[in-house]
């Protein structure tokens, strides 16, 4: 979901005015600072073929980019993957779902990265068992133990590994998804005992739009959800610099009026405001321009979550090769108590069942909206690559 454009000021000439000698001197580029992106260059000259496939993992989806993967090298021939328990949602995401989600993105592209190494990858997933329901039960267990040892065929996805960025813009409602389209994307989704669905049907997108849409908007105006994005925003060069995750915002009035003191991000923004009404805005467009919709599915185990995300990034991957457009709107399967009359209608709407109850009960684990972009989707900032390795 893209919460990065949260203000925009109309006739806001004499804030920026104010704000010129605090950015003065500084690039006026909304570009973000080269060094942030720079994982996208790929491993450089890096020698460790470990070292290498992980500088290529972390250029996975994540929530909120927290980027919240560890891996140990300490063991010869072996890669363990942890979570930092310091990055997580406690209010969108209550049960770490998106975030086991997100290490599953993460363990597909190091599988992927290594087997262009020639490097075969022997993963075993929670191999000292699951972590706990909730996160105040999660220890620090591995999620994978990944031996490596040679003989691997090359996967054609790996093409597309440093291409792949999610377009957070409203798309092209004049440019339509073909049911071709949607047929090979869906061709290449269905891995690791994951399900996909979607639809570019027009009867179709009308009820799955207003999921969106009315999903956002829960998340948008219940104070403690929508402030875990406010206090990851980064406003400005040093900012993102400094930090390399979140969400960024490099625009150059936001950082004036960020300079001047007049970006608040210590309350939700105030109904009737600028802030207000541009958030409010940005997520009806990319809800009401959604020109297609997919879907995965399966149980709802800690097993089936990282499945999920495996799937998931390959699904994405394919899309890039597509040149489609892959966005996730993740609010109306978020298990939060305020969001459980969309719960619900998300798993009727792509299921036809209920919400589900046990963890084997099917799930919906992403649901996207797809569409084309007037312009590339921009790489996102990345901690630097020794940030995630412990050896």
């Amino acid at each position: 979901m893209d919460r990065r454009k949260f203000i925009r000021l109309a006739g806001g000439g004499a804030i920026a005015a104010a704000a010129i000698a605090p950015i003065a001197g500084c690039s006026l580029s909304s570009a973000y600072p080269r060094e942030a992106v720079e994982a996208w260059d790929g491993p450089g000259a890096e020698a460790d073929p470990r070292k290498r496939a992980v500088a290529y993992a972390i250029t996975a989806p994540n929530p909120h980019n927290l980027q919240p993967w560890v891996v140990d090298l300490r063991e010869p021939q072996v890669i363990t993957l942890y979570t930092d328990p310091e990055r997580v949602l406690p209010h969108t995401d209550p049960f770490g779902r998106q975030l086991l989600i997100g290490h599953g993105a993460f363990l597909e592209l190091l599988v992927i990265a290594l087997a262009e190494q020639g490097l075969a990858a022997d993963v075993a997933v929670w191999p000292q068992g699951e972590l706990g329901a909730k996160l105040k039960d999660w220890d620090r267990r591995p999620i994978a133990r990944i031996a490596l040892q040679p003989g691997a065929a090359r996967d054609p996805l790996f093409a597309q590994v440093l291409n792949r960025h999610t377009p957070k813009t409203d798309f092209d409602i004049t440019r339509p998804v073909s049911a071709d389209t949607l047929r090979a994307l869906l061709a290449g989704a269905g891995h690791h005992g994951i399900q996909a669905g979607g639809t570019v049907d027009k009867t179709g997108l009308e009820p799955l739009r207003d999921l969106c849409w009315q999903s956002a908007q829960v998340e948008l105006l219940t104070p403690r959800t929508v402030m875990e994005s406010v206090r990851l925003t980064r406003v400005g060069p040093s900012e993102i610099l400094k930090h390399r995750d979140g969400i960024s915002i490099n625009t150059p009035m936001i950082r004036a009026v960020d300079a001047v003191g007049l970006f608040d991000r210590k309350n939700p923004p105030a109904e009737g405001s600028e802030a207000y009404k541009t958030m409010m805005a940005r997520f009806q467009g990319h809800s009401r321009t959604a020109m297609g919709f997919v879907w995965l599915a399966g149980g709802n185990s800690r097993r089936d979550q990282v499945n999920a995300g495996r799937a998931y990034v390959r699904l994405q991957l394919t899309a890039t090769g597509l040149g489609l457009g892959v966005h996730p709107m993740s609010q109306a399967l978020q298990e939060f108590p305020e969001m459980a009359p969309h719960y619900a209608r998300a798993h009727q709407l792509m299921l036809n069942k209920p919400a589900p109850k046990t963890a084997a009960d099917d799930t919906v684990q992403m649901f996207c909206r797809l569409g084309y972009t007037a312009a590339p989707a921009p790489a996102t900032p990345r901690r630097p690559l020794l940030a995630f390795v412990r050896a």
